[in-house]
């Protein structure tokens, strides 16, 4: 996935930071224990000469040098066991002194082999999706605040079920949905009128699947789309990274689908979308107030074929939960 060069730049800066703290950390370890105990400092130094010295066999006969090897060892396994006896009368645990690194894979340095690192690789996913969700209104909706005493018991005409019941069969199922998320989960198409919580219950899954340590791109329609173009027409300076992220994120919401201005555009790119996460395996939320002739009708038959054919279809019931709030 490209990235932002403001995005390397902060992640070698966390990066640079880890190495420092770990290695800060250490410094102040070693210098407590050798306050502890002053033997440590020779017995390491015994340690470090006998590595040095065994340099020297190099210029000893074979014979020699093979006693001259197996008598630094000696004392270099000797200064380790005297320390390990040290650590161990403090009850200290016999990797106490090494230099303990956020990620000991690459000890703390983003690259392994001169290719990047896998906590590098994460750094810069988790980097760019708080960047592309810093204006997202995650933390405003929760399952615990989705309140079903706004919609009715009564059963609307036409209809074998009341919106109460349906909404509550609706929520249990967004609970689940979250609860057991994973990157092969369903697609869902949520589907109803204005203020009938699709975009509270979006968002609620959406905050819990984060929470799980998933990458989630939440945003209406109308954004995303206006992001795509200015990265495909040059207007930014993302490279590709924004579209990136739409593909490949674990977890993609669209909200509000229908009320952004629809162009050319914006109809090749919600088909672009859809089907390459569909290809790929990848989950979709879409919530909108259109229903699929709608949808259809506006966008094109091959975007309704795929949501009826791959998507789990919520159908939101009941009135405007904004304007009871406002009149009651």
């Amino acid at each position: 996935m490209p990235y932002t060069k403001e995005i390397y730049e902060r992640a070698m800066e966390i990066i640079n930071k880890r190495k420092l703290d770990s290695e800060k950390k250490h410094s102040v370890k070693l210098t407590l224990f050798e306050s502890m105990e002053p033997e440590y400092s020779s017995l390491k130094n015994d340690m470090i000469t006998s590595v040095r010295d065994a340099v020297k066999a190099i210029d000893m006969e074979p014979q020699k040098a093979k006693e001259f090897l197996q008598l630094q060892k000696m004392k270099n396994l000797s200064a380790q066991e005297n320390i390990t006896k040290l650590l161990e009368k403090h009850g200290l645990q016999k990797d106490h002194l090494e230099i303990k690194y956020f990620c000991p894979l690459c000890e703390d340095t983003g690259f392994v082999d001169s290719k990047l690192c896998s906590c590098h690789i994460e750094l810069l996913k988790t980097l760019a999706f708080e960047e592309a969700g810093k204006n997202s209104p995650l933390k405003f909706s929760r399952f615990e605040d989705f309140r079903l005493d706004y919609y009715s018991d009564e059963i609307p005409s036409g209809s074998d079920i009341s919106p109460k019941k349906m909404m509550s069969q609706i929520l249990e199922y967004c609970k689940e949905y979250a609860e057991n998320f994973d990157r092969y989960s369903c697609s869902v198409f949520m589907q109803g009128e204005t203020g009938l919580g699709k975009t509270h219950l979006s968002l609620a899954i959406a905050g819990e699947v984060i929470s799980k340590g998933y990458n989630v791109l939440y945003n209406s329609a109308q954004n995303i789309f206006n992001e795509l173009q200015k990265e495909r027409f040059g207007k930014n300076d993302t490279h590709g990274a924004f579209e990136a992220m739409v593909l490949e994120c674990d977890l993609l919401v669209i909200d509000d689908l229908g009320a952004e201005f629809s162009t050319q555009f914006t109809k090749a790119a919600l088909y672009n979308i859809i089907n390459t996460r569909i290809n790929t395996g990848l989950p979709t939320i879409i919530s909108t107030n259109m229903d699929l002739a709608e949808i259809e009708n506006e966008y094109s038959k091959r975007i309704s074929s795929r949501i009826i054919g791959e998507y789990a279809h919520l159908y939101f019931m009941g009135k405007d939960i904004r304007q009871q709030r406002l009149y009651n």
